[in-house]
């Protein structure tokens, strides 16, 4: 964990409990060891969102549907969200909670590797939730700075991955390649012209990138 347990376990004690369908999400992502936004990032991700009132929402990584759901919740009058996922269990299972959730004409579902449907898709975005892969944050990057819009929101989550991106100490061999191409793709986004980054050490850590 990033920072000390007793804060995050304070910060998570603050939130309010989510809706049914949330909960139960919840409850299946944790029984099935699915990966889902921890909570103090997720309540990050509606706080930003809402702020923004973005019109179109790219989503990289929907597992379950879970934060697609969420980022419903932050979306401008009639606003829509395309999430993108490559393993067909997690879709179909994705696109049964989005159906439960009302949201099959919101949330559009692009099925297929991110690295090859980001360079396909030829769209603009006001809010990018970056949640896949983290050794291929890299390559996401020139693509989702490509139709981000001016004035819009990178959102990237897990950027110092259980600490490790931090410190070499805390590196285990076999994630080595992965640290370091996190490293790599935070020193691009900090140092960019054409954004201005925050990391925070919310969650497994987060990145906010706003393109000037």
């Amino acid at each position: 964990m990033i920072i000390y347990d007793y804060i995050n376990d304070y910060i998570r004690n603050t939130i309010k409990e989510n809706d049914i369908i949330l909960k139960e999400l919840e409850m299946f992502a944790k029984e099935n060891h699915v990966p889902i936004i921890q909570p103090e990032v997720a309540k990050l991700l509606l706080v930003t969102g809402k702020l923004l009132k973005p019109k179109r929402i790219l989503e990289v990584g929907t597992a379950i549907g879970y934060s697609a759901i969420i980022l419903s919740k932050v979306l401008d009058k009639g606003g829509k969200i395309d999430t993108v996922d490559r393993y067909e269990l997690m879709i179909d299972r994705a696109r049964v909670n989005i159906k439960r959730a009302g949201l099959e004409d919101t949330v559009n579902i692009i099925v297929g590797d991110a690295v090859d449907v980001l360079k396909c898709l030829d769209k603009k975005y006001d809010m990018i939730f970056l949640d896949a892969a983290k050794g291929q944050y890299p390559e996401f990057l020139p693509e989702c700075m490509r139709m981000l819009n001016k004035g819009g929101l990178l959102f990237s989550d897990n950027v110092l991955y259980k600490g490790m991106v931090a410190n070499d100490d805390l590196v285990v061999r076999r994630k080595k390649t992965i640290v370091k191409r996190l490293r790599d793709f935070l020193s691009t986004i900090c140092e960019s012209e054409e954004l201005d980054t925050s990391i925070l050490p919310v969650g497994d850590g987060v990145a906010l990138s706003y393109k000037k």
